[in-house]
């Protein structure tokens, strides 16, 4: 890690692209511009190239070497993340379940002073993210294990559909897979007013393709996108490759920390911060999960 102790913003990220410290200028307002656009009509927009290519290299390794730490345990799932013995109606797209064979390494086991712990700590990508979600600010996570984040889908194992708890998703492949792993997700299938039950229905059952997009992703690639309300999903590992991501979880509010049941889900432990805030959470919708 400490090969980039000493690198600036400047130089991890291509500022000559994507000019974080000058959003203001020309070139900034069109990118965050293209990212509202799209993010409005598509619920995703994607920054190619945002880490400069001489360190993509560095950032892979840092990423790979982390990925062994990762909480490995298939379960069962459905969409929604809530039980799977929730009693719900016949038809309702709850009932369908998957096995999730994902795997997160958490917040508290990433390095600040790794690349993806800088970046995710650095106020002028956080200004800049935001201003591309069109928002005044966003917070960093205070949940200690969640907000930063590694996924790791090793060979054979997939994440499979799923809506995000958080509105506001931020993510870098850091290692590709040789085949497989592709991102597909459903632009804003439902809203804060809809579930929409019959279209995320169709999706599962394979009746869902006028609805279903591919996003081509290459490491160093940065993704925005809302998935509290896109369906989405990583097909199928293929090859020996894992395909790791990092993940970066900002919200509107201040102190927000995930559920003990969600966190001990993902991690396969809960620590005091989690206990203390249960019961606290307040929620910006009445969405299923």
């Amino acid at each position: 890690m400490s090969t980039l102790q000493a690198i600036t913003l400047d130089q991890v990220v291509d500022t000559a692209r994507y000019p974080l410290s000058d959003p203001g200028g020309a070139e900034g307002q069109a990118v965050m511009s293209r990212a509202r656009r799209e993010l409005r009509t598509l619920g995703c927009t994607v920054l190619p190239d945002f880490i400069r290519p001489s360190l993509r290299e560095v950032l892979r390794e840092e990423c790979a070497a982390l990925a062994p730490q990762a909480h490995f345990e298939t379960e069962t799932v459905n969409v929604y993340n809530i039980a799977v013995d929730t009693e719900l109606p016949e038809d309702h797209p709850g009932r369908r379940t998957f096995q999730r064979g994902n795997a997160f390494v958490a917040r508290d086991r990433i390095p600040g002073e790794s690349l993806i712990g800088r970046l995710y700590a650095h106020r002028a990508f956080q200004d800049f993210i935001a201003r591309c979600f069109g928002l005044p600010g966003l917070h960093e996570l205070a949940d200690p294990l969640s907000g930063l984040v590694l996924n790791v889908v090793e060979p054979g194992m997939e994440h499979p559909w799923h809506f995000d708890t958080n509105e506001f998703t931020v993510s870098m492949l850091t290692q590709q897979a040789p085949a497989g792993g592709v991102f597909e997700y459903c632009p804003n299938i439902r809203s804060a007013d809809d579930e929409n039950f019959g279209d995320v229905r169709d999706v599962l059952d394979g009746r869902g393709g006028r609805l279903t997009r591919s996003l081509p992703l290459h490491p160093g690639d940065l993704q925005l996108f809302k998935g509290r309300y896109s369906l989405h999903r990583v097909s199928p590992v293929q090859g020996e490759t894992a395909r790791h991501s990092a993940i970066f979880a900002y919200s509107r509010r201040p102190g927000v920390i995930g559920s003990v049941a969600r966190t001990r889900q993902l991690f396969g432990r809960v620590l005091p911060a989690h206990l203390a805030a249960e019961g606290r959470a307040v929620r910006g919708d009445r969405l299923l999960d």
